[in-house]
This record gives structure tokens, C-alpha cells and sequence, in this order.
């Protein structure tokens, strides 16, 4: 038994030799000259290697080779490892929490990167708000009326009252931060719930969607029809594509939660879950980052006394600023690729 065993552990080292010195070549490169300096194809190669190393190690222990093999297939994997995730000091004892977040060229490249890595159910998000959305702003001014149905009557008022008036001597002083707190407040627990719900296949994250977006349409069809119509479009322009953007992008989020439930291929439900929730942690973080420069444009700028065109021009601005960085962000990180590859987060 013993001897073909040894067969068996020889032929299968003759056969994957060669990529374990192609993935220890590579592993020796990133350390002498930094992730970021390698070759593209070097930089391409070193996630699937990562991956297939992982999978020898587990199989050669599954078949209890020896445990001098193991020793060298865990040696390489930890150091293949440890350049994935920005080369970690093996020296200094325990890593701080600051120095595991991914740097700000990663994380920027990261991002956009998830959401259209999760493309189909952020997609579907953007349906479920905006149809809503819509037509709750149609209803609405059609019928003044169907917005009280929506959003009680206590809140109609105010805002149009408010926004008759307009914003044209901006707020009074102080009032802008603490309306920036609120904001942060209001619209991160709006972003969670339509995430954290998607854990009930999904659902929870439609619910969510559909409901926001069919008050939000409301409140702007029944103000509009309040006369503040031009008061409120120039007022939400400035910060709707920050707010609005990350609330369906955190409804993206919670539907992939759900249909990785629903839908698990090989794995079991809960490791499919377990997989999906660390996939699309770089997309919850986008969205609260962009919560809060939601809040912060909404308090001071949207708020100000800064003339409608100039406003209006601004926020035009920032909705093309954020579609061409989804679309088109991170396409040429090969570390962001390489983590990917790897299924590596760069937040935990």
C-alpha cells in the first residue's frame, strides 16, 4: 500500500511541477518588485495558479501524501496568498485592522469592477425602482390624491410647503450640518435594509425597491403638482445620482444575496451564501461611500442659494461622472483582476 502511494504522490508532483515553479517564480517576482511591476501576463496568471495550488494542497491531503509535500504545496500557497493581499508583514506579529484595508488605487478599481461583476441583479434593481418610480410620479400628478396613499399626509405638506418657497437665501447657518447628519441617518438605513432583506431569497430587497421608489415618485409628482415642481427637480439633481444610485446598487447587492440562495449550482445553500456575501462586500462599501458624499452635497449644496442653471449643469455632471466610473472603472487593474480570479476580498 505504502509504495503506491509513494507512485501515486510522484506522478501526481511530476504533473503539476511545472506550474508550482511557474507560481513560486512569479510569488519571488511580486516580492522583489511589488505586485503592481509585473509583467501582465505574470500579474493574469497568479490568481488561477493561487486557485489551482489550493486545490492540489487539498486534494495531496485528502490522499495523506507525505508530509513533506504538504509542507511545500501549504508554503507556497500562504505566499502566493500573502502577495494577493498586498504582501502582508510576516514579521511584525499581527497585522492592524488599518493595514489590511486595500489601498485607495484598489479599492477605486474594486468597485466598479463588483458591480458589473453582479450586473444581472443590479440591473434588475434599477427596474424595480425606477418603474415604481415612475409611475408613482405619473399617479401622482394625475391625482394629487394617490400620493397621500403613499407617503402620509404629514410629510406631503411640509415638503411642499418647502419647496414653493425654494431655496434661493440657502438655509439658515447651522442647519446645513445637522440636515447632513440626518441625511447620512435616513438614507444609509434606507441602503441597508434594501441589502440585508435580499437574505430572504430576495424578496425583502424587492419589497424595499419598489416601495422607495414608487414614495419617491409620489413626493416629486405631488410637489410638482404643488407648484415646486422646478424648485424640487433643482434641488434633488445635485445629489440624486449619489443617493438614488447607491440605494439600487445596495438593492443589487441584497437580490444577489437571495439568488445565491435560490439559485446555488454546486455548492450548498449556505456556502453559496457565505461566497456571494463576501463577492459583493466591495459593493456595499462603494454605496455607503457614496451615501455620504450624498449627504454632504444634499446639506450644503443642493440646499444652497447657488442659481438653478449652475446647479442643475452640476448635477448633469456628477450623473455622468458616476455612470462612466461604473462602466468603465478598474477594466485595466491587474491587481483588482488578480483578486477576483483568486476570489480574494481585499476587505476582510
Amino acid at each position: 500500500m505504502g509504495l503506491v502511494s509513494t507512485l501515486t504522490e510522484s506522478a501526481f508532483v511530476a504533473r503539476r511541477q511545472k506550474e508550482w515553479d511557474e507560481l513560486d517564480a512569479i510569488v519571488r517576482a511580486a516580492n522583489d518588485r511589488g505586485l503592481r511591476r509585473l509583467g501582465s501576463r505574470q500579474a493574469v496568471q497568479l490568481a488561477p495558479l493561487y486557485r489551482d495550488v489550493c486545490a492540489d494542497l487539498a486534494r495531496a491531503q485528502s490522499a495523506r501524501y507525505s508530509a513533506s509535500l504538504l509542507d511545500y504545496l501549504d508554503g507556497l500557497a500562504a505566499a502566493a496568498h500573502a502577495v494577493l493581499y498586498g504582501a502582508r508583514s510576516r514579521s511584525r506579529g499581527p497585522v492592524s485592522r488599518r493595514s489590511r484595508l486595500p489601498g485607495l488605487r484598489l479599492a477605486w478599481a474594486v468597485f466598479p469592477r463588483a458591480v458589473r461583476r453582479y450586473r444581472g441583479t443590479v440591473l434588475l434593481a434599477v427596474v424595480l425602482f425606477f418603474v415604481p418610480f415612475f409611475a408613482g410620479l405619473v399617479a401622482a400628478r394625475a391625482d394629487p390624491s394617490f400620493a397621500a396613499r403613499v407617503v402620509p399626509e404629514s410629510v406631503l405638506g411640509p415638503l411642499a410647503e418647502a419647496y414653493r418657497r425654494g431655496f434661493g437665501s440657502g438655509r439658515a447657518v447651522g442647519i446645513d450640518a445637522s440636515m447632513a447628519g440626518f441625511y447620512v441617518s435616513n438614507n444609509v438605513g434606507i441602503a441597508l435594509r434594501c441589502f440585508a432583506t435580499g437574505i430572504v431569497f430576495g424578496l425583502g430587497s424587492a419589497l424595499y425597491l419598489v416601495e422607495n421608489g414608487l414614495a419617491t415618485g409620489a413626493v416629486l409628482g405631488y410637489v410638482t403638482e404643488q407648484g415646486g415642481g422646478d424648485n424640487i427637480l433643482t434641488f434633488i439633481v445635485g445629489h440624486g445620482s449619489l443617493e438614488l444610485g447607491a440605494i439600487v446598487l445596495a438593492g443589487g447587492a441584497g437580490l444577489a444575496l437571495g439568488w445565491s440562495i435560490v439559485s446555488p449550482g454546486e455548492m450548498t445553500r449556505l456556502g453559496s451564501l457565505r461566497a456571494c456575501a463576501k463577492s459583493v462586500v466591495p459593493i456595499v462599501f462603494g454605496a455607503a461611500v457614496m451615501l455620504f458624499m450624498a449627504a454632504a452635497v444634499e446639506a450644503f449644496w443642493s440646499s444652497s442659494g447657488a442659481p438653478p442653471q449652475v446647479k442643475r449643469a452640476v448635477g448633469v455632471a456628477m450623473f455622468l461622472a458616476v455612470l462612466v466610473y461604473v462602466l468603465l472603472g478598474g477594466r485595466h487593474s491587474a491587481e483588482a483582476e488578480a483578486l477576483e480570479r483568486a476570489r480574494v476580498d481585499p476587505w476582510t
